[in-house]
C-alpha cells in the first residue's frame, strides 16, 4: 500500500511539473507576434516601423523562471517603416546591409527576474545585427498564459530595450542625424505549447 501511495504521488508530481515546464513556439502565422522599432528622425520627430517576418521558440516554467530559453531569427528584408523608398535606403549597404546580411538573431542567455514579482526581469542575450554580435538585457514582463479557443496552451510576453546603433556598426549619421544613435526596440508576443 505504501509503494502504490508513494508511486501514485510521485506520478501525480511528475506530471504537474511536465505541465508547467514546456516548450512554445511564437505565434507569427496568427498574427500574434510583433518586432517594432522607433528612432529620432533629425531630433525632430519619431519614425516608427516594424520587422515583419520572423521566427522563434522559447522554453518557459513559471515555477522556474530563471530556467527560461529564447531563441529567435528575423528576416531583416522584411522591415517596413510604410514608406518604400525610406525602406529601400534602410535596407542598403548604408545602414542595414540587408542582402550581406539577411537575417538577425538574438539567442538568450539568462534571465533573472524582478526580487518581489516573477511577472518581470530582465532577459540577456546575443544579438546578432549587420554582422556583429554584442550582448544585451531586455525588459521582459510576463502578460499571462492560458488555454486558448483551439485546444492549445499559449503563454504571452512583451519586452522593450534599447540599442546603440554604433555598437552593431551601424552610422546614425546617414540622413538620420545625431539625435538617432539609438533605437528603441519593442517586442510583443504569443507563444503555442508544443
Amino acid at each position: 500500500m505504501l509503494k502504490k501511495t508513494l508511486f501514485t504521488g510521485l506520478t501525480a508530481l511528475a506530471l504537474a511539473t511536465s505541465a508547467h515546464a514546456a516548450d512554445y513556439k511564437i505565434d507569427t502565422e496568427g498574427q500574434h507576434a510583433f518586432i517594432q522599432f522607433k528612432i529620432q528622425h533629425l531630433g525632430y520627430s519619431w519614425l516608427l516601423g516594424e520587422f515583419r517576418d520572423f521566427e522563434g521558440n522559447f522554453s518557459y516554467d513559471p515555477d522556474n523562471v530563471t530556467a527560461s530559453k529564447v531563441n529567435v531569427t528575423v528576416d531583416t528584408t522584411s522591415l517596413d517603416t510604410n514608406h518604400a523608398e525610406r525602406d529601400k535606403h534602410l535596407k542598403s549597404d548604408e545602414f542595414l546591409n540587408v542582402q550581406k546580411y539577411p537575417q538577425a538573431t538574438f539567442v538568450s542567455t539568462k534571465f533573472t527576474p524582478d526580487d518581489d514579482d516573477n511577472n518581470e526581469g530582465e532577459l540577456e542575450g546575443n544579438l546578432t545585427l549587420h554582422g556583429v554580435t554584442k550582448p544585451i538585457t531586455i525588459d521582459v514582463e510576463h502578460i499571462g498564459g492560458g488555454d486558448d479557443p483551439w485546444g492549445g496552451y499559449r503563454q504571452g510576453f512583451e519586452g522593450e530595450t534599447t540599442l546603440k546603433l554604433a555598437d552593431f556598426n551601424i552610422d546614425p549619421d546617414n540622413h538620420l542625424g545625431p539625435a538617432s544613435e539609438e533605437l528603441k526596440l519593442y517586442i510583443s508576443f504569443e507563444g503555442i505549447r508544443q
